[in-house]
């Protein structure tokens, strides 16, 4: 970029080089042509030609300026205003331009043999028939043309100079301004990309490096909490399969002693391998049905549905267990609800997770309330518990996968991510409203299948 504003320069200081010659230059010249001018009514075809000239040579008021010659018909010079003797050895290129032409006017400018740049003009003197008689000459020194030009040029030049400056001062600024802090993102990036998440770029200005520090810097944070919700999803599930796997190690390893061959301990450990196989699948199904949704590979089977019976079944299932756990669920059943459009072991899948969660964070005693409705055009089914609750911090993130609010509490921290993922792939929402210390509600809404639309589609 300094190479080519280097150029740009250098041709406009060319450029103005031209210009300003020729404007020095225009100037003698018009001088000169209005001097030669005045010729026509000062000689005329009648008078003695030599005479005439000596008279206008003595008399020309210029003779400081410009150099006066007088030249005769042989092509002479036989007088000058300077006093000295005439130089016929010095070529005269606007003499032979003057002859040739038609309105006997040449004009030249060059270097004497003596090196001086000059400017001359002559204007030939013809007779009654239209021969020439003589010409009269005008030789002015371009030396002082030029010392103006040069330095017109030279402060043109200055100037150029002092805009390089400035361009190389305030471009090394910029690119300093530039280079050092993508150094240091890239350094950073470096270490975000090694797992150093902790990793921070300092903001260095309030511009588009700024903007894209804080981006970087956000997006590492972003990073770190996603991979410390990883390790605690993994620590979950590792949890989560170590406690049923201990289970059944422990009762296969009881029922192998010869001692516990009695009926009864052999169906109870029998019982119990079941049932902790049963949560073994569970805890897998909840895993590859997450990675089925982060991987857009989840395919629901889509029919008419009673959503009614599956609530139904779904409290069935897990009222047992509340019975045991000392916990109550109030259901109050609706005579009928609309048919839906659905998956029906998805949507069982999505109420026992809800209830299970429910369960799981209320204390003994706990009531877990269950009820469900139709309102405009909507299934609406409301589950909520007067468990611990969920903080305000937390609230916004418990559908965000590997999220836990609750460390202390069994679960993988997707179970609520996968059945956000599937009330949405019914064109449902699934909505979470919370109080720490008093209770949660989880409501979901389902649209009512409309027949003509499904015929339709």
């Amino acid at each position: 970029m300094f190479g080519v504003i280097l150029i740009i320069l250098f041709i406009v200081v060319v450029v103005f080089a031209v210009i300003v010659q020729g404007f020095y230059y225009n100037d003698v010249f018009q001088i000169l042509n209005g001097r030669s001018t005045e010729l026509v009514n000062i000689f005329n075809a009648s008078a003695d030609f030599t005479e005439t000239a000596r008279d206008y040579v003595e008399n020309f008021p210029d003779k400081e300026l410009m150099e006066l010659m007088v030249i005769n018909s042989d092509g002479k010079v036989i007088i000058t205003s300077t006093g000295f003797a005439p130089d016929n050895q010095q070529k005269m290129p606007d003499y032979e331009l003057a002859l040739k032409d038609d309105e006997n006017f040449g004009n030249w400018h060059g270097s004497l043999s003596s090196g001086e740049n000059v400017m001359a003009v002559t204007r030939v003197i013809s007779d009654s028939r239209n021969i020439p008689t003589g010409a009269i000459r005008y030789v002015v020194s371009l030396e002082e043309s030029d010392r103006k030009i040069f330095i017109s040029i030279s402060m043109m030049c200055i100037v150029g100079l002092i805009i390089l400056f400035f361009i190389f001062v305030s471009s090394t600024y910029f690119l300093r301004s530039i280079v050092k802090p993508v150094r240091e993102i890239t350094d950073t990036a470096k270490k975000i990309a090694q797992g150093d998440f902790n990793a921070r770029i300092n903001k260095f200005y309030d511009d588009e490096i700024g903007d894209l520090c804080d981006t970087i810097n956000y997006m590492a944070g972003e990073l770190g909490t996603a991979d410390k919700m990883k390790n605690d999803f993994i620590s979950s599930v590792s949890h989560e399969l170590r406690t049923p796997l201990t289970a059944i190690k422990g009762w296969a390893e009881t029922m192998q002693l010869d001692k516990c061959r009695d009926q009864k301990t052999l169906e109870k450990g029998i019982a119990i391998i079941v049932k902790e196989t049963e949560r073994l699948n569970g805890i897998v199904e909840e895993v590859l049905d997450f990675s089925r949704i982060q991987q857009d590979r989840m395919v629901l089977i889509m029919d008419k549905l009673d959503i009614l019976a599956e609530l139904d079944e779904s409290i069935y299932m897990l009222r047992e267990r509340a019975n045991t756990e000392n916990k109550h669920i109030v259901y109050d059943e609706p005579e009928i609800l609309p048919i839906v459009l659905g998956d029906r072991n998805r949507l069982r899948q999505v109420f026992i997770n809800i209830i299970d969660n429910a369960l799981k964070y209320s204390d003994k005693e706990g009531v877990v309330t269950v009820n469900a409705e139709e309102t405009e055009g909507q299934v609406i089914i409301t589950i909520a518990d007067n468990g611990c609750g969920i903080s305000a911090k937390d609230l916004p993130k418990v559908k965000q996968k590997f999220y836990k609010a609750n460390q202390t509490v069994r679960g993988s921290g997707i179970g609520l991510a996968v059945a956000d993922e599937i009330v949405k792939l019914h064109k449902g929402t699934l909505d979470i409203d919370s109080t720490e210390g008093v209770g949660t509600t989880v409501t979901i809404k389902i649209p009512v299948l409309i027949e003509e639309k499904e015929d339709s589609e």
